[in-house]
């Protein structure tokens, strides 16, 4: 997938105003993806990417991606909605559609190494089904039409 397609993607399926803002989510999101990722599947995924967007999965700090951050859901939403600077119901949107994206981007073996890695709530985000929101920020949501 060419870099201008996944943006529009993005842009599409998350509704968003502009590819700014798509570049945006899915800046803070790959990002806080490669995080949650061990040893050499940040690179592997970032291989199959755009170049102008693979380098987000791998913007960490290398140390720490050698062994991946372990956190849940909540602090994925949490990471992806300080990187956006947009409220958690819209980060968890917008995480949603990237990497729904992301899902038809790369080829179902890169796909099924990277949910290998993730717990089952964050897998919940890549299987795009239906909506998903963290417990803590559910009444949230609901106000804002997530």
């Amino acid at each position: 997938m060419q870099f201008s397609e996944f943006l529009g993607q993005v842009q599409h399926r998350a509704q968003l105003p502009s590819m700014g803002h798509a570049l945006a989510a899915t800046r803070a999101t790959l990002v806080t993806l490669g995080e949650r990722l061990a040893g050499g599947e940040p690179h592997d995924l970032a291989a199959q990417l755009p170049k102008e967007i693979s380098h987000f999965v791998t913007a960490g700090d290398p140390a720490s991606m050698q062994r991946g951050e372990r956190f849940d859901l909540a602090e994925f939403v949490n990471r992806v909605s300080m990187r956006e600077g947009v409220d958690e119901p819209r980060a968890a949107g917008h995480a949603q559609a990237v990497l729904s994206v992301l899902n038809d981007a790369v080829s179902p073996g890169e796909m099924e190494q990277v949910r290998s890695q993730l717990p089952a709530d964050i897998r919940r985000l890549l299987e795009g089904g239906g909506k998903i929101v963290p417990d803590g920020i559910a009444a949230s949501a609901a106000s804002a039409g997530f």
